[in-house]
Formats: C-alpha cells, structure tokens, sequence
C-alpha cells in the first residue's frame, strides 16, 4: 500500500497540539478536498477519562463539519493521542470508531519522549495499517 501523505503543517499542529497536553488525549479532524489533505481541526475531548479515552465534543465536531463544508472540504481523518501506550487502536478506539472511510491518526507520547504517529483504516473489528509519509511541498 502507498503512503498516504500528510503536509508536514499539518503534522506538525497535531505534534504541537499533543505535546502541549501530555496528560490526556487530544481529539479533532482533518479536511481535505480536490488536492489533497487542507486542514486541522480540534476539538474538545469530552470523555470522563481524558488520560485514557476520547469523545469528540459534538458542538465542536458540528462547527468543525460545518467549516469543512463552507470551505468546501470532507472529512479526511479523524485524530487523537495515547499519552502512555503505543500508536495502536484499542478496543475503545475500534469500538467507536464511527467512520469507517476516514483515515484513523493515532499519536503516541509514551515512546520515551519520541512523538510517535501511525495510521489506520478500521472496519469493523479489522484493523489495516496505513503508512504515513511527509508531504513536503504546499499544495496550493
């Protein structure tokens, strides 16, 4: 399978956006549209649990959609952090995950200060690695 490519902008706001809450998951969605991977959106993480779970905020999730579509983007991924585990999809993960078409980003923080990010696709309870890889050039 070809690596899916991120713009390194992007990539970067997610690391930034993880290790400035290394205590508990950080959650959002990722746009794209015609030409390529556009834009990052955070949002809340609501769980109970933030140290070990997510939950999208939904007014935030709805504000986010409704950008998207003003921008005339779709949903592309959908992200979130492990503070203490590896970038691996847990049983909750693969539980809730809702969208099965959307790229699933997963960024580690507990690899001994190494920021850690991998991707999947999961549908249903299978569970597909997706290579990651820089897209360096700005799409315009």
């Amino acid at each position: 399978m070809n690596a899916i490519r991120l713009p390194r902008p992007i990539v970067n706001q997610l690391l930034h956006l993880a290790q400035k809450s290394p205590d508990e998951e950080i959650c959002g969605l990722i746009s794209r549209d015609s030409r390529g991977f556009r834009n990052c959106y955070p949002v809340p993480n609501q769980a109970g649990d933030r140290k070990r779970f997510f939950a999208l905020d939904p007014r935030a999730q709805i504000d986010a959609m409704r950008a998207m579509r003003e921008r005339g983007e779709e949903l592309a991924a959908i992200f979130h952090s492990h503070p203490d585990s590896p970038p691996l999809p847990s049983l909750a993960d693969v539980e809730q995950h809702e969208y099965p078409a959307v790229l699933y980003l997963i960024i580690s923080l507990g690899t001994k200060g190494v920021l850690e990010m991998r991707g999947f696709h999961i549908h249903g309870h299978a569970i597909e690695e997706v290579p990651i890889g820089l897209q360096e050039e700005p799409v315009r």
